[in-house]
């Protein structure tokens, strides 16, 4: 059954939270952001840490034009300074909100200016040089810490946060001890809301996806026989120019015969 389309805001997140678990899907194109849309999807995200990307953005919000999208900023944002224009930027360009996995101290200073801001828990697949892919926040020591980082984004003013990969029962407990928004991916269902990256659900990729993702459709092998048809009509082609079946007369503009035979007089007159 598709939901009434909402296009919610912060404060309707907040009143929402504990009651029902929203559908958030991060989509990569108009045509992903507009089926979301129509499906009934509560709200999305998208990249915004390119120059193609940050051009992307307007066709994304024009073509899911009720929708709740959250742009994600660039990591490695170098000064507060940095971060408030991008995220202007950003909401300048149509988003609701900004992603953003920086610090609390550049968190700080993007709430400070009144953008609502979603930050991140977990694992960070930008920092597995220092944890390795797997799940945090098994241990007493690194729950601990994930709550710690946790209160330090809600007192820096985040409004959510991503919580990737962290056990399913850990998760559920934290989002009772938060008023963030708490965004799960890979972090089981006792979160705020259930999200998928658009790439995983569609089965977008040949790889095997990941353990917390389930892929709806096989859009990988369906590209691949795209791919084939193509070919296989480029090759028709070709060999229909060779056999001289291409263009049919359907296919072309005559002058009427009259007018051709005047142009020809006069040309082969002024030679």
């Amino acid at each position: 059954m598709l939901r009434p389309r909402k296009k919610y805001t912060v404060f309707d997140f907040q009143q929402l939270k504990g009651n029902r678990c929203l559908t958030h899907i991060h989509v990569k194109s108009p045509e992903e952001a507009a089926a979301a849309e129509e499906a009934g999807v509560d709200l999305m995200s998208c990249s915004f840490d390119s120059p193609e990307a940050q051009s992307r953005l307007p066709a994304l919000v024009a073509a899911a034009p009720n929708s709740f999208l959250s742009a994600a900023t660039p990591h490695g944002l170098a000064s507060p300074e940095e971060a408030i224009r991008v995220g202007f930027r950003a909401l300048e360009l149509g988003a609701s909100s900004v992603y953003c996995s920086a610090s609390p101290f550049i968190i700080e200073a993007m709430a400070r200016e009144s953008i609502p801001v979603v930050g991140h828990l977990g694992l960070v697949p930008r920092h597995v040089t220092w944890t390795g892919y797997r799940a945090m926040g098994r241990t007493v020591e690194e729950a601990l810490q994930l709550h710690r980082r946790m209160k330090e984004l809600e007192n820096a003013g985040a409004y959510a946060a991503e919580l990737e990969v962290v056990p399913h029962n850990l998760s559920r407990f934290l989002s009772s001890q938060t008023r963030l928004i708490l965004m799960s991916l890979g972090s089981g269902t006792g979160c705020d809301t259930q999200f998928l990256f658009s790439d995983d659900l569609l089965g977008d990729y040949d790889e095997r996806p990941p353990r917390h993702a389930k892929a709806y459709r096989n859009f990988a092998a369906e590209n691949r026989r795209l791919q084939q048809e193509r070919i296989a009509a480029f090759r028709e082609y070709i060999a229909d120019v060779d056999a001289g079946r291409f263009p049919e007369r359907c296919h072309l503009v005559e002058m009427e015969a009259s007018f051709l035979d005047e142009v020809v007089r006069s040309i082969r007159g002024a030679a």
